[in-house]
């Protein structure tokens, strides 16, 4: 009986260490609730998308006494050109995950400046030509072990955090003759992932889309900004936002309000918040001549 005993006593302190351990770039809600102090766990930092750390190591005493660690060559020049950099990278356990031009993923070491992989999506390269501020990305999300990150030519590609393998890639983009791109960062929010994409300047009707974050199939869509009165609306949301527009807008501009910035998802009411972008074209008497709030653009 005592051996029994033992035996289970073993079983379970076994299993308990294994529920313990956490695939690589592991964040869930309990985690970014309450993240460690050298962990950065969403663009924002937290929930709250705060962009503030509390670390407290580097201060106005010793700040001149910082030196040179390490770099790391993200091989951003290409045909002569040097590409921009505008992710901010989110740490887990003393890794960095942040994204490059077109989509390319980094995982490097905190500690060493070590590549851990590099991921480079195949991308159609004349998208370069649709984008207004170059071929840059804004982020990427890291959840529950996966890397969510969009590619210039409209793809959202889900990886293994662990080495950066594709898990699934879904194409985003509703209408491929018109100029959209993605810049923007995805966002998950309970059990989805959200991108929305950029494009505003060149006659585009901005939307976001929602993808399950474990098969990527499409879960929802939401249009920025109504489409034209003649077709029926896609939703009671854009029949109230027509109201707020001239019938005879230009409609054929697509009216714009394209979301390519940061986000940002409360848990507790389960509300996802989305900024969204400038009109096409920009003059109201152009693109809704008898004026108007023009929901939900800006």
């Amino acid at each position: 009986m005592k051996r029994f005993n033992l035996f289970t006593l073993l079983i379970v302190v076994l299993m308990s260490c294994h529920e313990e351990k956490k695939p690589m770039g592991w964040i869930d809600n309990e985690r970014l609730q309450h993240r460690a102090p050298a962990d950065w766990l969403s663009l924002g930092g937290n929930f709250e998308m705060q962009h503030y750390s509390p670390l407290n190591l580097i201060n106005a005493g010793n700040v001149d006494k910082l030196g040179f660690a390490w770099s790391f060559d993200a091989s951003t020049i290409i045909g002569n050109v040097p590409r921009g950099l505008e992710a901010t990278p989110i740490v887990v356990d003393g890794i960095l995950y942040t994204s490059g031009p077109w989509g390319v993923v980094y995982a490097i070491d905190g500690k060493t400046g070590e590549e851990r992989w590099t991921y480079k999506p195949v991308v159609d390269a004349s998208y370069g030509r649709r984008a207004c501020c170059d071929v840059v990305n804004r982020g990427l999300a890291v959840w529950e072990g996966k890397i969510y990150v969009g590619t210039l030519d409209g793809y959202l590609i889900c990886l293994d955090a662990a080495d950066g393998k594709e898990l699934w890639k879904q194409d985003t983009f509703t209408d491929r003759t018109k100029a959209y791109t993605i810049t923007s960062p995805p966002q998950v929010a309970g059990n989805i992932v959200m991108i929305g994409n950029s494009g505003a300047e060149y006659g585009v009707r901005g939307y976001i889309t929602a993808y399950d974050l474990k098969t990527g199939e499409q879960k929802w869509r939401f249009f920025i900004v109504p489409g034209d009165p003649a077709n029926e609306y896609e939703s009671e949301e854009m029949a109230m936002a027509g109201k707020t527009w001239d019938p005879k807008s230009d409609w054929g501009s697509g009216g714009g309000g394209t979301s390519w910035g940061e986000s940002a998802y409360d848990p507790e009411m389960n509300l996802l918040y989305v900024g969204t972008g400038n009109a096409t074209p920009y003059p109201i008497w152009y693109r809704s001549p008898a004026g108007g709030d023009n929901l939900f653009l800006s």
